[in-house]
């Protein structure tokens, strides 16, 4: 997904939840993206993020923290 897509994904899910109290705001864009979001998706937004991408939504990038973080995948077990 390019870029810009993804930032402005993360910012519509952001802009809904700009109508309710703060706490409650910043809980529902990590509730969103965690349930909805596939990991390569959250891969590349904390890589976007890393990299000092521009764009994001405050909230969002205040969500970040409580968005789960993709691990490394286990490497295969050898044939035996």
């Amino acid at each position: 997904m390019s870029p810009e897509k993804l930032v402005y994904m993360a910012n519509q899910i952001a802009t809904f939840f700009h109508s309710k109290p703060h706490d409650e705001a910043v809980a529902g864009v990590a509730a969103h993206i965690n349930s909805f979001w596939e990991p390569r998706m959250r891969a590349q937004f904390f890589a976007l993020i890393a990299s000092g991408e521009a764009g994001f939504d405050p909230l969002v990038l205040e969500a970040a923290p409580s968005i789960r973080k993709v691990s490394a995948p286990r490497p295969m077990p050898e044939p035996v």
